[in-house]
């Protein structure tokens, strides 16, 4: 493989681990509880998993998870590998959005409206982000890229890329073994860089 290639890939296996790690932290460190545990597979090391959920909608309406699911689409494409449509990034964010990142539902549902609002106004009063050309579909998310939708948007896409299935993404680890991720429990450092808050202003634009 040619050098730049390379690293133009192993610069986007970090960035996207990355922002799963913060997002997963902090989520979890927020008043509402993450989904229960209940019994699952056992790891290699021996600790117990809990398994992914059933690929069902408990906040977004059929209608909205289409719009969701595209946008989420063009953010980690499936372009010549599994993207966030084949990992389950939908039930990811459709999931958080009754549990531990409820202070968000205003953004997405808002956000989705507003979307829906700039498709039109593009595209003609029926058209649908999920139903417009992929070319299109990057010029909208281009116009929207600094607003809060399109920021917890992109952020919740790769989290739910890769966090744990049992928060409902992805699914068969395929986030996992996108960035070469060994499916196993286990910590290296730098322990605690994602609380620092320089480094969660660099990532996230704010301190939490």
């Amino acid at each position: 493989m040619p050098e730049s290639k390379r690293t133009v890939d192993v610069s986007r296996r970090e960035f996207v681990a990355g922002l799963g790690a913060v997002w997963i932290a902090a989520a979890c460190a927020r008043d509402q509880a993450p989904p229960p545990k209940v019994a699952g597979a056992a790891m290699p090391n021996g600790m117990m998993e809990s398994p992914a959920p059933p690929q069902q909608l408990l906040h977004f309406s059929a209608e909205q998870a289409k719009e969701v699911e595209a946008v989420a689409s063009r953010i980690i494409p499936s372009d010549g590998s599994p993207g966030a449509k084949e990992a389950g990034v939908l039930y990811f964010i459709d999931n958080s959005l009754t549990t531990f990142a409820k202070a968000q539902v205003k953004i997405f549902d808002d956000g989705l409206v507003a979307l829906g609002k700039s498709v039109e106004t593009a595209h003609g009063a029926a058209a649908k982000f999920s139903a417009i050309t992929p070319e299109q579909q990057d010029a909208i998310l281009k116009s929207i890229e600094k607003t809060p939708f399109f920021g917890a948007m992109r952020f919740a896409t790769i989290s739910g890329f890769l966090s744990l299935p049992k928060y409902g993404g992805n699914k068969d680890y395929i986030g996992w073994k996108h960035v070469g991720q060994e499916h196993t429990f286990e910590h290296k450092p730098p322990f605690g860089w994602y609380d620092q808050p320089e480094n969660q202003k660099a990532l996230l634009g704010r301190v939490l």
